[in-house]
């Protein structure tokens, strides 16, 4: 009980702020609130408000406009036990100050709320650097009002310096920081690349997809193992990789860290080596949230991130997960409401145009294993396919494995 109301102290009471502009319709604005706030609570904290201003473009100075930052404001006042604000697109070092002096609380914005919860998840030495990395690059373009954790020197008798100001000597700490957080990481890629060699050349097949669409749960399914699940954004960091075997078919199957809108560009470039398993896969598993009011949009930021890996064109498998949690309604013969996704039967939708998004299209949940015997059937067929092209003339699919080995 002590620690349940302890947790609860510590839990930051947070406002979240957007904006609806000519590029981001209300619908949009509105979706990408809900998942700023599932990423408030992923980091720990309890969003409890809401606002929202339509503008052609965001206020240089303060993002949303005068008027709607008194509203905040008069909100913060009121409440009292609001500690922090966050907003949903990137802001700059001067809109921070700016906003940090009139509200008088602690002020996020998206790709920083991200960069926390990546830092809270790492937990290899890999994630870490990588993160750390990332953190680096946010901040040295922004190091006035940001870089708060180094003490400023002091003026008068004694305490006057060669002349080098303050920011200077922190962006002077932070390139070298830079610097050495890249020379690990190359140390770190040369271990991973060689224990890629060392995995000899089964067919590797790589899970992507969304941040918190179930891939992780699906991992454990097909590979009978226990990777970290949690119905949390970002919930795996670290690529894991395992041994599966569908019939006396080995293959190595791989768990990557989820893609996510607006994902920092900094972050995107720090995980490039570990989305090395993505590019170097044989076959992917594109696994989609068919429950989610978003999911088409979902798929391109997956496509779009895969084409900046230059692995866009490689064989794929589009798995929509999830079906146990897709809200299927029946209609009545003399219905003759318009269709939407909202009121499409499931055995529908399996007709639809996501069904010919792919050459191979698979409906499933990982979660009660609906039509999980289908999916193994096709991952073996192209698994098949191309380790006889691989291995044309050895008996390899006719050997006994043990399927507890990982990798």
């Amino acid at each position: 009980m002590f620690d349940q109301l302890k947790q609860e102290a510590e839990t930051e009471k947070t406002i979240l702020v957007g904006l609806i502009t000519p590029n981001q319709p209300e619908n949009k604005a509105k979706e990408y609130l809900d998942e700023l706030a599932f990423l408030a609570e992923t980091a720990g904290a309890e969003p409890i408000k809401t606002f929202v201003q339509r503008l052609d473009f965001p206020n240089p100075k303060t993002f949303v406009g005068t008027g709607r930052l008194a509203d905040i404001k008069a909100y913060i006042v009121e409440r009292e036990d609001v500690g922090m604000v966050i907003f949903d697109d990137e802001l700059s070092s001067k809109q921070v100050r700016n906003i940090e002096a009139e509200l008088k609380v602690k002020i996020l914005d998206r790709t920083n709320l991200i960069l926390d919860i990546f830092a809270k998840r790492a937990q290899t030495a890999h994630s870490k650097t990588q993160v750390e990395l990332a953190q680096c690059k946010y901040m040295l373009p922004r190091l006035t009002g940001l870089w708060t954790h180094l003490e400023r020197q002091r003026g008068g008798i004694g305490m006057r310096g060669p002349g080098e100001s303050q920011i200077e000597t922190d962006r002077r700490i932070i390139l070298d920081r830079i610097s050495r957080l890249k020379e690990e990481l190359k140390h770190i890629d040369k271990q991973m690349a060689t224990q890629r060699k060392n995995r000899g050349k089964m067919v590797r097949v790589a899970l992507v997809g969304y941040t918190n669409v179930g891939k992780s749960t699906l991992m454990n399914v097909l590979s009978k193992s226990d990777v970290f699940a949690e119905n949390k954004l970002f919930a795996t960091l670290d690529t894991t990789v395992r041994k599966v075997i569908i019939d006396n078919l080995p293959f190595l199957l791989t768990d990557t860290v989820g893609f996510i809108r607006k994902l920092p560009h900094d972050l995107v470039e720090s995980f490039k080596s570990t989305l090395d398993e993505v590019r170097e896969a044989d076959l992917l598993l594109h696994i989609v949230d068919i429950s989610h009011t978003g999911f088409e949009e979902q798929i391109d930021v997956v496509n779009k991130t895969l084409a900046e890996l230059g692995a866009q064109d490689k064989p794929m498998i589009l798995v929509f997960n999830k079906i146990d949690a897709f809200q299927c309604v029946v209609k009545d013969e003399d219905d003759l409401t318009p269709k939407t996704k909202e009121n499409t039967t499931l055995e529908e939708l399996q007709q639809s145009w996501m069904a010919k998004m792919s050459n191979d299209c698979i409906f499933i949940s990982a979660k009660d294993l609906s039509n999980m015997d289908a999916l193994k059937e096709l991952v073996y067929d192209r698994v098949k396919q191309i380790h006889i092209v691989r291995f044309p003339y050895n008996d390899f699919l006719f050997q006994k494995y043990d399927e507890s080995e990982d990798i």
